[in-house]
């Protein structure tokens, strides 16, 4: 049994479904199963006039909001949000459709200055984004979890451990653009935020005995006030299996063959690898094949595909033959920062001592707090740091370099004096 398992265990009444307030799990006993919301399943809001009433309700509530979305991954092209749940006190659950309520703003605007509760906030954030949603403050229980040491932080594993009760995860990886949505899938959805409130106060309560709530805090305003990430440059350069390809006649094969590919499972809303799968594009690519016939005999181009695609697949490939050299595209950028660690040690033995010697107090040190290393520090931090260090080897110069590169004030008061060492030792 965890600390965390033992602090938790005087919160076992729960705000939300779940077994009867009298209903304690003893520690290390069997988790009682999660069947049923506790107010039923909440009818799903999909017009105007139903998201009035919640967005009025959701704003009379108190306390913090759970908050939740379910995508099509692998299914539908993007990430785009097919379901939000939602739970606050006094307002109790909802579940909302974006397809019939595409504008969430108004209850974004209602929720603003309320703590909003996820699970791996920066898988959800994105999508909400979208629709309207945006979080001024937030409580991340995974990301709590790993700060507080456990050692699974899926849900289903923390409501477990931390709550005693046993959370059904067998849809998750349904496709949530189907309508409508099957009830099995919604009550799944409502449990799933069910005790995100409980959880919270319990890992709250966890990380305040362990010192580490303010680290939380700094962590979860990061996530809170970061901006939306840029869009990809050349994204088709991430196909898997681009390593295999060498020329650059070759690159301008796979990049024709994923923006045709893009183009039509954006038109058809559908998931990319449901149009051509990756190790196909590099097929070609590899092969550049002289006609339709010699490309129908690549892996991925078989019998089950038509005439039709298998011409517009071998019209992106000529294009790509037909590039002046002037318009191939060049070999990848070097990636801003430094090096792969792997060839360190023939670029710059000096570098090479620094980075091993910061990787074994770093994780001396993460094993010593009870916390995953790339949470007290990331890696590549610390890769640039060894790269180029400050000229003046002190605490201060060390702080600052650390800030530069984005650590938290949290993260630079602990690892300052242990990277501090490392490198004077290798200096």
């Amino acid at each position: 049994m965890t600390d965390a398992q033992e602090t938790a265990a005087d919160l076992r009444t729960t705000t939300g479904g779940g077994p009867p307030d009298d209903v304690v799990v003893p520690p290390g006993g069997v988790p009682i199963p999660l069947l049923e919301p506790r107010e039923g399943i909440p009818p799903v809001v999909a017009d105007a006039d139903a998201l009035a009433e919640v967005v009025a309700a959701f704003a009379a509530g108190t306390g913090p909001v759970a908050v939740d979305a379910e995508r099509a991954s692998g299914y539908r092209y993007g990430q785009r949000a097919y379901l939000v749940q939602l739970r606050r006190e006094g307002a109790g659950s909802a579940l909302i459709d974006p397809v019939g309520c595409p504008d969430l703003s108004s209850l974004g605007e209602a929720l603003s200055g309320t703590e909003w509760i996820l699970h791996a906030a920066t898988q959800d954030l994105p999508c909400l984004r979208e629709i309207g949603m945006v979080p001024t403050s937030l409580f991340d229980t995974e990301l709590a979890g790993r700060l507080a040491g456990f050692p699974r932080v899926g849900l289903g594993a923390m409501v477990e451990s931390v709550l005693g009760y046993a959370l059904e995860k067998g849809h998750s990886a349904v496709d949530w653009s189907t309508r409508p949505l099957p009830e099995p899938w919604l009550r799944y959805a409502a449990l799933d935020v069910e005790l995100l409130v409980d959880l919270r106060d319990a890992l709250e309560k966890e990380l305040d005995r362990q010192g580490k709530l303010e680290w939380a805090r700094q962590e979860f305003d990061a996530i809170a006030s970061a901006p939306p990430a840029p869009p990809r440059k050349d994204p088709w350069r991430r196909t898997s299996g681009m390593h295999k390809v060498r020329r650059r006649r070759q690159m301008a094969v796979v990049r024709e063959l994923w923006e045709s590919r893009d183009r039509i499972a954006q038109r058809r809303d559908v998931s990319p690898g449901k149009v051509l799968g990756d190790a196909a594009i590099v097929e070609a690519a590899l092969a550049l094949p002289a006609n339709v016939h010699t490309l129908s005999a690549l892996p991925g181009y078989g019998q089950r595909m038509g005439r039709r695609q298998l011409d517009q697949w071998m019209a992106a490939v000529d294009r790509a033959k037909a590039l002046p050299e002037s318009e191939l595209p060049q070999p990848g950028a070097t990636p801003a920062g430094p090096p792969p660690p792997r060839s360190w040690a023939d670029k710059d033995p000096a570098a090479a001592a620094r980075l091993a010697a910061a990787r074994t107090a770093v994780s001396a040190l993460a094993e010593e707090l009870n916390l995953p290393q790339e949470n007290l520090i990331t890696p590549d931090t610390v890769r640039r740091l060894c790269w180029e260090p400050p000229q003046r080897l002190d605490a201060d110069a060390v702080s600052g370099s650390l800030a530069l590169h984005g650590a938290r004030p949290w993260q630079i008061e602990q690892v300052t004096p242990v990277l501090l060492t490392a490198l004077s030792a290798t200096a």
